[in-house]
């Protein structure tokens, strides 16, 4: 589960995010009430407008974003990304203290969060591979999703609480020196244990990435899944501030509603870290069980039985996503990889301009529990989708007859294509391993 920890400077990388993404958290969790709360009077819709500038930029500049994570070195783009969200953070925290701050320049803010963010995304996932083997990549980019949800526990519930007691401008400065974490952990780091960098063979730009994405069919479904739960289902902000408020629940309310479902997603990467690789049978079974899990929680009758569905919501979300990154990672060509991951984040965090202001909207119109259902209705589509995939392709019977090559010696390294888990233009250098009946 751990295996990733053996390299020294995945371990700085880990306690410096660690840090960062509790004040991330934390800092999420105040922006989000004071637009709900402070700015509107819970104005729900406002809350999705905020989160769609945020979340934009990805989608709009992946053209610029992915190019950039291949062409310059990665640790250098996240050191001026990091402190441009640091300095930011402060100018928030600092006109919410001064009481000046208003909804139009929060929004302002939100859109320079996103812009930021759109070029920190996928060089710091591409990173991932920079630090740890091959081999190893899955196990950390699970064990990075565990570190975010560790923080995802512990950010929000402070947050919600540093709030109640110290205000939410303060809320924004602690996050400031948070990022001082991550920054000193980038500068910490053994330059010269990290991998070369490959020279990319294409010229194509964006569209090299789009072409490699859109002649795999595997990663059609992965992306097609991600965009449907990114837009619809992921809007856990307006879900849970909304039901905190129909519960009668304040600020630390919501926020240890949002501790809760990160005991779930913690729970949900770490067993995501014990599998030997990403596959993407796992992906839509984990887009069903969200579905399910989302329908259960619109019904539920009390606060206390709304928080421990969030808990399944958590462990099947974290599933889904930590699955489908790793598998995005290890089956693509390295020379394309920063270009496909901003794909991939654009997926992801531009799907929440399409969805978080339809969200908004439903919840202010029909209520947060039927905002919740149309979220169920994303996974369980998603989870169809999948399904008549593996069956039209045969990957469903190519399973279930897989078998692998015999030896008696496992440790010399082979050039090995999987059909079932790598397409035409993908293989993987692995081991010969001995056949069991999990295979």
């Amino acid at each position: 589960m751990f295996r990733s920890f053996a390299n020294i400077n995945y371990r700085i990388w880990f306690a410096g995010a660690l840090v960062s993404n509790i004040g991330g958290w934390m800092q999420a969790t105040a922006q989000d009430w004071v637009v709900l709360t402070e700015l509107t009077d819970n104005d729900a819709a406002a809350m999705g407008v905020t989160m769609a500038l945020q979340f934009g930029p990805p989608l709009i500049l992946v053209s610029l974003t992915g190019w950039v994570a291949d062409r310059f070195e990665r640790r250098r783009i996240l050191l001026v990304t990091q402190t441009a969200l640091l300095a930011l953070a402060i100018a928030v925290g600092v006109l919410l203290l001064a009481g000046v701050m208003t909804l139009p320049m929060m929004l302002g803010f939100a859109l320079g969060f996103g812009v930021v963010n759109a070029f920190d995304a996928p060089a710091r996932q591409a990173f991932v591979s920079d630090m740890v083997s091959a081999g190893d990549t899955s196990n950390a980019v699970a064990l990075n999703s565990a570190s975010f949800n560790l923080a995802r526990m512990i950010g929000p519930a402070v947050g919600g609480l540093l709030i109640v007691a110290i205000g939410s401008g303060w809320v924004f400065i602690v996050n400031a020196a948070t990022f001082l974490a991550m920054i000193v952990a980038l500068l910490m780091l053994r330059r010269g244990l990290l991998a070369a960098r490959p020279k990319s063979r294409s010229r194509g730009g964006l569209a090299a990435g789009f072409r490699y994405v859109w002649a795999r069919s595997d990663l059609r479904v992965v992306f097609v899944t991600v965009f449907l739960i990114g837009a619809f289902g992921m809007n856990f902000p307006i879900f849970a501030s909304t039901m905190a408020i129909e519960f009668g629940a304040g600020a630390d309310g919501y926020g240890v509603l949002s501790s809760i479902l990160a005991i779930g997603s913690l729970t949900g990467a770490l067993l995501a870290a014990r599998r030997d690789r990403a596959r993407v049978r796992v992906v839509i079974i984990a887009a069903g069980g969200f579905g399910v899990a989302a329908f259960v929680s619109s019904v539920m009758p009390s606060y206390a039985a709304y928080a421990v569905t969030l808990m399944f919501t958590g462990f099947a979300i974290v599933t889904l996503l930590t699955t489908a990154n790793g598998y995005v990672q290890m089956t693509t060509d390295p020379s394309l990889r920063g270009r496909v991951l901003a794909l991939y984040m654009a997926v992801i965090m531009g799907s929440t301009p399409v969805g978080a202001p339809i969200a908004g909207w439903v919840a202010d119109a029909f209520g947060p529990r039927t905002a919740i259902m149309l979220g169920g209705t994303a996974g369980l589509v998603a989870c169809a989708i999948g399904v008549i995939w593996m069956l039209s392709s045969g990957r469903l019977h190519r399973d279930e007859n897989r078998r692998f090559l015999l030896t008696l010696d496992e440790t010399r390294p082979v050039r090995v294509v999987d059909p079932i888990e790598f397409s035409d233009e993908a293989a993987a250098t692995t081991p010969i391993r001995t056949a069991t009946s999990g295979d």
